[in-house]
């Protein structure tokens, strides 16, 4: 879209770190991405090809040794309140409640008590917790404590909303659940989402594009553009489209994965 600013953008972005054996690692290299208002993105590719790396770093938690990251046309130094994180635990506060684990942002920034309620609650509505307000984490279940992390995120009202594996400690059907959830929230909020995963179906199912990296050091090896209609249902994970995508994405991967190991396909 010619002339339209990116919300998120990352030029020759690059990140090395000193080895113990005094030497450096490259983890990432040469990252170019452009993420508009509004996308959803996910980022898949062999493990060690610096995923989560990247997303840390535009969420300014890392610095990049080379290259810059750009929020709506202005450069990130640092954390801020423009972007948001879901790790892959959901880090709630034992002590506090849901409710107030979710305003918990809100109140260290200054808000004033009864907008961060209303706002909280609106928040847990949204995420499908009504009547858990008053729970504590331990109290709930994996999935509720990740919709928990998710409100606490969107609180923030973030432009750009980065998450790093957040179903990765679910089991399996709970998973395929918080993923329709997670689309319906984002569908709600039209937020910008970077997204990190391991799980190929997941990012084709969640996506408007997958970002797949190459192997270490990590660089875009190809952008897929996911043409599956909206809003989706889990049905659509059985159809053949979907799973040309996920085959797609896979053989880009599995060749990284066998180059990697110094292991050749005997299949081709």
């Amino acid at each position: 879209m010619t002339g339209v600013t990116p919300t998120l953008q990352t030029q020759a972005l690059g990140r090395s770190f000193r080895a113990p054996d005094g030497g450096t690692v490259t983890a990432l290299q040469d990252v170019n991405l452009e993420v508009m208002a509004g996308e959803f993105v996910s980022i898949v590719g062999a493990s060690g090809s610096g995923k989560s790396t990247l997303l840390r770093i535009i969420d300014g938690l890392i610095t990049p040794t080379t290259g810059s990251i750009r929020i709506n046309g202005a450069p990130v130094t640092g954390p801020g309140r423009d972007r948001a994180f879901v790790f892959q635990q959901d880090n709630l506060l034992p002590w506090r409640t849901v409710l107030n684990n979710v305003g918990y942002g809100l109140d260290l920034a200054g808000v004033h008590k009864t907008e961060v309620k209303t706002r909280s609650q609106a928040l847990i509505d949204l995420t499908g917790l009504r009547g858990f307000e008053s729970y504590y984490p331990h109290q709930v279940s994996g999935g509720m404590r990740q919709r928990a992390n998710v409100a606490r995120a969107l609180a923030m009202d973030p432009e750009v909303l980065l998450l790093d594996e957040p179903f990765a400690a679910l089991d399996a059907q709970t998973r395929e659940i918080m993923q329709a959830e997670l689309l319906r929230i984002w569908s709600d909020q039209k937020k910008t989402v970077l997204f990190v995963t391991h799980q190929i179906d997941e990012a084709v199912y969640l996506s408007d594009r997958v970002v797949v990296l190459s192997a270490r050091p990590g660089t875009i090896r190809e952008i897929v553009d996911v043409e599956l209609p909206r809003p989706r249902e889990l049905s659509i994970k059985r159809t053949h489209r979907f799973l040309e995508y996920v085959d797609h994405i896979w053989r880009l991967i599995e060749e990284e994965v066998r180059q990697g190991m110094g292991v050749t396909n005997p299949g081709r």
